[in-house]
């Protein structure tokens, strides 16, 4: 069937501010639904709270509506596009996760859609609800003969009760719908039962639970489908989960294909998901299925369906090639599969399962580290804040990078001297799984730990243990050896299974250059792989490519030819002038979606100045990892080792590393120490903002004024230091994102403590202490500067006092109630600093303000948090101006800048605090808010700024 020719505007509805078990994946299929449904001539409207995502740009949508997820905002709009004469057609909204997906049901429900004659496209209500309503869903799931975990579902206190008499103990808690797993987990032990069960029926908004027989320690995989309106049926990806049943999908490290899965039983559980996704509707679209095996029957049951574009849809797309939401939504407005192209091939029909040559790694990040006192037990209940993905040929090689991707200060999976020994604390770990199982593994077979106990403790499957086990074997053999008279062959191999330079350096006793140079010297280097969804069947359109060592290549001692011109290399360098832009890495607290949407804009502007766009980037959930967006992108740890070879081969202008947050900015160095020329701002200029004692010399020279300040490396200097510049005091480490270890301490007690906490996790650390303004307001501003003038693109003012960390401050912009002569000193510092820095981009400058005097508290010239805010709320495409000044393309004088002024926009910070019950919202100097909305008012006596602003100390503590 062609497309629906009554369809001429769609709706799409997001997924709003990111939070723990809803994160950007949800940006990266939203913006490619829109993309998809424009490329059809269908005027596409979108409905999303977060200004950090991409899905919310111009570029994207023909009407963007920046307003907050509810009924209220959704009549709006169809009323609105009633009087333009322009009447909203259908509804999409299985792209927004589970936000979208409530909030349409409740539009359903109140009669919106039915009213205002809007269809619901890409999916069935009844279909979600039957999946969503634990008790329906297991009864259907009986009717079509599928096997679900014994269990009935409870509407009250009693008759949880009395279900749990009946099944008995070890038991699971299922919330109704409910996110990431909230409010659920399991309960061992009968006294733990009655808290877990109350905790269960408050979380789900209908109040039920599913009370069932518990499988922890069976095996778990999912199934990643596409279904068109005939029927037909092809899946897109089996993914296996490396942590057994017991550990919530979004928590749990992830391998794709499936490793352990006999084909036999493969088919079985292919032939079962089309018959669970036929029994629960007739809906085109996307749908993932998650089973559980038993290991020792092979028995298999049905965990959960849901049948709309998930976190696993944008993984399996990654892992792929496979654009899912790209064609689940050009189904939704009528097209069958039979009557797409593969987009990667461009030659090939998208009504085919594809097939991969690869592994991919999926490892999932933490951030508990911002919640002192937080259970960091792993189970039901998602608590990963982003994920890492590596690409290799095998498990090895691509487990090894998606660690090397993490950016937890290690250099893949061990040999870096940070093993842990301590057999019974190796023990406790293994059984009680949190975020470094993976690493004690490892550790655990280090330490000589049988194969038999690591196996009983985690119920991981044998093959996974074997390949780590392996890895420690080559380790013993390669310490057998000096780099002297290692065989190149060995060092081949571990090359091939995922090994950093840094850790065979590590294994070997040298230096990290020493590995490289033996390499180069011995023609052991990478090639380039294209991910091309067909196993290299048909030739790829897309540039999409992943690294690893080819034995095709020969080992020599002459020379090392050009990695063009190595056999198996697939990745071509062309003849044009080149940017390599870097992105931001796996999310997490203090570093987000608004980077990825800086890095994206910087590709697109390096585009339009007619440069070949190079993306290097290891997040599977964004953007900037759609293949469509760079010239080229290559799915690769942000790690020196891999962006060093892909500029080595690329042979670019330069590097852009002012978009992609700290983890960018951590390459500058080393880029420049070997030659390597960043675009905009130097490394010079970035080093000296981050260098308090130049940072400050320079504001003196400037007569600007800062807080008295002084840098320790330990203990007692701080003590000494504390006498000089008086309580309270701010202490924090240098070169850090999101106030990670930034304290407020009031005595010398606490002073001492805190500094000996940051010496110990970051060691030979420069420590700042600087006088605490107590009671001052903050404010920041944003600028872009070509190194002569300076475009201040946005000043806000912050609700809360300075002590709260930016990015959990409320911001106003513009400001609410600083005074001509604070505003002029703001704009007066903020062009000073930027042109002594010699910015070449953005910079970021963050004050406090009291009695009328503005004090500078840090600089930061590169993108920052509120650069994606300042842009939706004005209306004005920053990030391509600033990317054109830092390629030299374009002045400052050059754009007309016409923002759109009207009332305020409030940037509103959102927290996870749910995942974390026992701790308490406390806020300070570090960041541990993991999103954000964007909110407009009309004036200052809006109720809602009102209520803001009353608890604007609410929170306050160090």
């Amino acid at each position: 069937m062609p497309k629906n020719s009554n369809i001429r505007s769609v709706l799409i509805i997001g997924s709003g501010p990111i939070v723990i078990g809803q994160a950007c994946e949800f940006d990266y299929a939203g913006s490619q639904a829109a993309r998809s449904i424009r490329d059809e001539g269908i005027e596409v409207s979108l409905i999303n709270s977060n200004p950090a995502t991409i899905m919310t740009d111009p570029i994207n949508a023909d009407y963007v509506y920046l307003l907050p997820l509810e009924k209220k905002s959704i009549v709006d709009i169809l009323k609105k596009h009633q009087e333009m004469g322009k009447p909203i057609d259908a509804v999409l909204p299985t792209m927004g996760g589970q936000t979208a997906l409530n909030l349409a049901i409740d539009c359903d429900k109140a009669g919106i859609w039915k009213k205002y004659d809007v269809q619901i496209i890409g999916v069935d209500i009844k279909a979600i609800e039957t999946t969503e309503d634990r008790e329906k869903f297991r009864l259907l799931m009986l009717q079509l003969g599928a096997g679900v975990c014994k269990g009935r579902t409870a509407r009250s206190f009693l008759e949880g009760k009395e279900i749990a008499q009946e099944i008995g103990f070890p038991l699971v808690i299922r919330p109704s719908f409910t996110l990431g797993g909230t409010g659920g987990g399991f309960v061992n032990r009968p006294e733990d039962f009655d808290k877990a069960l109350t905790a269960g029926l408050h979380a789900s908004p209908v109040h039920e639970v599913l009370v069932e027989q518990s499988v922890m320690g069976w095996k778990e995989y999912e199934l990643e489908l596409l279904r068109d309106n005939n029927g037909n049926f092809i899946i897109i990806c089996s993914i296996e989960n490396f942590d057994p049943m017991g550990i919530h999908t979004g928590d749990s490290i992830t391998v794709a294909p499936a490793m352990t899965l006999p084909d036999t039983l493969y088919q079985k559980m292919r032939d079962l998901a089309i018959t669970v996704m036929s029994g629960i509707g007739q809906f085109a679209g996307g749908c993932n299925i998650q089973f559980s095996v038993n290991p020792q029957t092979d028995d298999i049951i049905v965990i959960e369906v849901n049948p709309r574009v998930s976190r696993s849809s944008a993984l399996a797309s990654k892992a792929t090639g496979y654009p899912i939401a790209k064609i689940a939504a050009k189904m939704a407005i009528g097209y069958n599969l039979d009557e797409l192209m593969n987009p990667i091939t461009g030659t090939t029909s998208a009504f085919f399962e594809p097939a991969i040559d690869y592994v991919i790694v999926k490892v999932p990040r933490w951030n508990f580290d911002k919640f002192p006192g937080a259970d960091r037990s792993l189970g039901l209940q998602m608590k990963s804040v982003g994920e890492a993905m590596g690409i290799g040929r095998n498990f090895q090689e691509a487990l090894q990078k998606a660690c090397q991707s993490l950016e937890i200060r290690r250099n893949g999976l061990g040999a870096d001297g940070h093993e842990l020994t301590d057999r019974n604390a190796l023990t406790e770990s293994l059984q009680h799984p949190s975020w470094n199982r993976l690493f004690h593994i490892y550790d655990a077979f280090k330490a000589g730990m049988s194969f038999r106990t690591i196996q009983q403790l985690t119920k991981i499957d044998p093959w996974f243990l074997h390949q780590i086990e392996e890895l420690i074997e080559l380790e013993r053999e390669i310490q057998q050896y000096d780099l002297d008279d290692i065989p190149p062959e060995l060092l081949r191999i571990a090359k091939q299974k995922g090994y950093a330079d840094r850790q065979l350096a590590h294994l070997l006793q040298v230096k990290e250059s020493k590995i490289y140079q033996y390499r180069q010297a011995h023609n052991i280097r990478r090639v380039y792989k294209c991910v091309d969804t067909c196993a290299a069947e048909f030739e790829a359109k897309t540039p999409y490519y992943y690294s690893t060592f080819n034995n095709q290549v020969p080992i020599t001692t002459d020379h090392a030819e050009p990695v063009s011109d190595l056999p198996g290399n697939e990745s071509i360098r062309s003849n044009r002038k080149k940017i390599v832009v870097l992105g931001s890495g796996p999310n997490r607290i203090g570093q987000g979606i608004e980077f990825d949407y800086s890095c994206v804009h910087g590709v697109l502007a390096a585009k339009e100045a007619g440069y070949e766009t190079i993306m290097i980037n290891c997040n599977p959930e964004t953007v900037s990892t759609d293949p469509d967006i760079a010239d080229k992108l290559y799915f690769e740890p942000v790690f020196w080792e891999h962006v060093h070879a892909i500029i080595m081969h690329e042979q670019p202008e330069g590097v852009i590393v002012q978009l992609g947050g700290q983890t960018a900015l951590k390459m500058a160095e080393k880029l420049t120490r070997y030659g390597i020329k960043i675009i905009g701002t130097s490394w010079e200029a970035l080093d000296l903002a981050e260098d308090r004692g130049q940072f400050s010399s320079l504001l003196r020279d400037l007569e600007i004024p800062y807080p008295k300040f002084g840098t320790v490396r330990e203990a007692e200097g701080a003590l000494e230091l504390s006498r000089e510049l008086g309580f309270p005091l701010l202490v924090r480490p240098s070169y850090v994102l999101g106030g990670q270890n930034m304290k407020i301490v009031i005595n010398e007690n606490e002073l001492e403590q805190h500094v000996m906490k940051i010496l110990q996790d970051i060691p030979d650390n420069n420590i700042l202490l600087d006088h605490f303004l107590e009671n001052a307001i903050e404010a920041e501003a944003d600028a872009i500067c070509d190194g002569e003038d300076v475009y201040i693109i946005g000043i806000m003012e912050h609700i809360e006092p300075a002590g709260i960390h930016s990015g959990d401050s409320y911001a106003v912009l513009p400001t609410f109630d600083l005074s001509e002569n604070v505003i002029r000193q703001i704009e007066e510092h903020t062009k000073k600093i930027a042109i002594a820095l010699r910015t070449v981009g953005l910079i970021n400058i963050q004050f406090a303000i009291k009695n009328e005097v503005v004090y500078i508290i840090e600089a930061n010239p590169r993108a920052s948090r509120t650069v994606p805010f300042i842009c939706k709320a004005y209306q004005e495409p920053y990030v391509n101006y600033a990317t054109k000044v830092m390629l030299g393309d374009k002045k400052v004088k050059d754009f007309d800048f016409k923002p759109v002024k009207k009332g305020y926009a409030i940037k509103i910070p959102v927290f996870s605090f749910s995942k974390f019950p026992n701790v308490n919202k406390e806020l300070g100097p570090e960041m541990k808010s993991t999103g954000e909305g964007i909110y407009f008012i009309d004036d200052l006596t809006d109720d809602y700024f009102q209520k803001v602003y009353s608890e604007r100390n609410l929170y306050l503590s160090r």
